[in-house]
């Protein structure tokens, strides 16, 4: 390779001459457009003074001691659903409690005879961990044990029923039955309803509310929420508002990180690498979009850049004898390192080393600096990983399929992603929190293996064709002789919806951890099943993702 090119940039400081497995990633779909961002202050502090207003009025509406149980339920679902719900957490996981522990056998509330109602309850309760029976569901069978066909006449209860499904855990048999029979019906109805109706019907057919990015969740909801004829304009007004206020901070945060992007300059001396700054950024906004996590969601961001860049180093360009001596810079982590790594590396190497001493920095001012130890012992290990396919590649060896995933789930990236997350929790993210999330919870293990599963399912046909390491399809194929790639597929379908059944009984209180940081993993895990499950959206952000960018970076909404 003489004279390689990648993304139209020469290849600099790369050894080019150096047979390698260039993927030739498309460039960015958006080049400069975030990184001159400036931020109107003075509009901003007049939003925020507006926002402070509203809020006081709606919290009033909250704690108002005349409403009914249903009332609040309802109140509390649709501030969630606007994405509004964290300036109120303290009010409503007091009120969830007095009232769960009020109406511990909801199947014999009279509010909970309306299918509506019942799956909200459920719902909301789950969402926030309260382990409420699913025998609230049983009323709504008949005599033969299944669910009444009546009930199809009631478009938003099938609606409210089919969200409340997914919350499911092990064992619920009538919540796998009830996902099932609204599915169904509700995908044979929805040519048949109003426009209203159909678009509810549609979203929740294409991203099911619980398995949904919340902040790309909160838009569309506002979209609905203005169309309906009961709606609260104070509610609304509020949740508009609060949006296009977010939308700025995280687009002065998307500015810092494209301006440090600029200055590592990797476009021009890590050509082979994706350039997703942009979706970097989203990524970690998935994990946390408060504005209290602010500084969180930028190490996130540049964490997940850096990995990316890593993964690329690993799976796209480096061989193996370049790869041994930098797997052992990462584990030794002193910049004396560097030295017999190719020019190419050290670039990378000292860049690694430079971020994680701002990390250092910060978080010792936080008295935090355990936070950083643990992100880098995480980094470490993926890194670990990433070496041990490369050589399985090198070597042409195919592992069995546990073998396989034994070191794919470290490679899915998520235990970097998740303990990075907790840096950015501040007094939350304790030592304990890092020890608990250091040693594998159940719930860390279920997110990987669906991060796992399901980038081994879209990416199957492109990394075969470029050469790529057995993926988990291949090495699962290759101990059950016979199957066809559809039928590992329906496994791996099935194997992911287990994990999502281990996410939610891990999620449900008692528990050892704070909700806090359980959410980081879930929204972490949502990011697969929203930008994954038809195709890689992150390779081919185009696809996917940009639509997703545009909504929350770009447009806001019209007031």
């Amino acid at each position: 390779m003489a004279s390689t090119t990648v993304h139209g940039n020469p290849m600099n400081c790369l050894q080019s001459e150096t047979p390698r497995p260039l993927a030739n990633f498309k460039p960015s779909l958006w080049g400069d457009r975030f990184s001159s961002f400036v931020l109107d202050n003075q509009a901003y502090e007049l939003h925020s003074k507006e926002i402070e207003v509203l809020k006081e009025e709606v919290r009033s509406l909250l704690v108002n001691a005349k409403s009914t149980t249903a009332e609040k339920m309802s109140l509390t679902n649709t501030l969630e659903r606007l994405g509004i719900f964290y300036h109120f957490e303290k009010e409503i996981e007091e009120q969830l409690e007095q009232i769960f522990h009020s109406h511990v056998h909801l199947e014999n509330n009279e509010d909970c005879n309306d299918l509506f109602i019942a799956a909200v309850h459920f719902r909301v309760f789950r969402q926030h961990g309260h382990n409420i029976s699913c025998d609230v569901f049983i009323k709504f069978k008949d005599n033969n044990g299944k669910f009444n066909e009546n009930l199809t006449r009631d478009v938003m209860g099938m609606l409210s029923l089919y969200e409340a499904a997914h919350l499911r855990i092990h064992g619920e048999d009538i919540l796998d039955e009830a996902l099932a029979f609204t599915t169904t019906h509700l995908e044979s109805m929805v040519t048949e309803l109003s426009p209203f109706l159909a678009k509810q019907v549609m979203h929740a057919l294409k991203q099911p509310l619980h398995k949904g990015l919340p902040r790309s969740e909160a838009r569309h909801y506002i979209s609905v929420y203005e169309e309906d004829a009961s709606k609260n304009d104070l509610l609304l007004k509020l949740a508009k508002l609060d949006f296009n206020l977010v939308q700025l901070m995280h687009k002065q945060e998307l500015c810092h990180v494209s301006r440090w992007w600029k200055e590592l300059d990797f476009d021009s001396r890590l050509p082979y690498s994706r350039n997703r700054v942009v979706e970097c950024y989203f990524w970690a906004m998935t994990a946390y979009f408060e504005p209290c996590y602010s500084f969180g969601r930028i190490m996130l961001a540049k964490i997940i850049i850096m990995a990316s860049i890593l993964d690329d180093t690993y799976d796209a360009y480096g061989t193996i004898e370049e790869l041994n001596p930098f797997t052992d810079a990462v584990q030794r982590w002193d910049m004396s390192a560097v030295n017999p790594l190719p020019d190419y590396m050290k670039i990378l190497y000292r860049a690694l080393l430079n971020l994680y001493e701002e990390f250092e920095k910060e978080m010792t001012k936080q008295e935090r600096s355990y936070s950083v130890c643990g992100s880098k012992n995480a980094l470490q290990e993926l890194i670990g990983s990433y070496y041990v396919e490369a050589k399985w590649f090198n070597e042409g060896y195919v592992p069995s399929f546990n073998e396989y995933m034994g070191n794919a789930l470290n490679t899915a990236g998520y235990s970097l992603l998740t303990t990075s997350s907790f840096m950015g929790m501040g007094e939350i993210g304790t030592t304990e929190a890092f020890d608990w999330i250091k040693n594998k919870p159940k719930i860390l293990v279920a997110s990987c293996t669906i991060v796992r599963l399901m980038d081994d399912i879209v990416d199957y046909e492109e990394e075969q064709e470029r050469g790529h390491v057995a993926t988990g399809i291949i090495c699962y194929m290759k101990e059950h002789a016979g199957m066809s790639k559809e039928e590992v597929t329906d496994e791996f379908n099935r194997r992911i919806e287990n994990a999502w059944k281990d996410i939610n009984e891990e999620c449900l209180k008692p528990n050892s951890i704070s909700m806090h940081l359980l959410r980081r993993i879930v929204n972490l895990t949502r990011v697969m099943d929203v930008l994954f499950k038809n195709g890689d959206g992150y390779t081919h952000p185009e696809k996917v993702w940009k639509d997703h960018i545009v909504s929350m970076f770009i447009v806001p909404i019209p007031i």
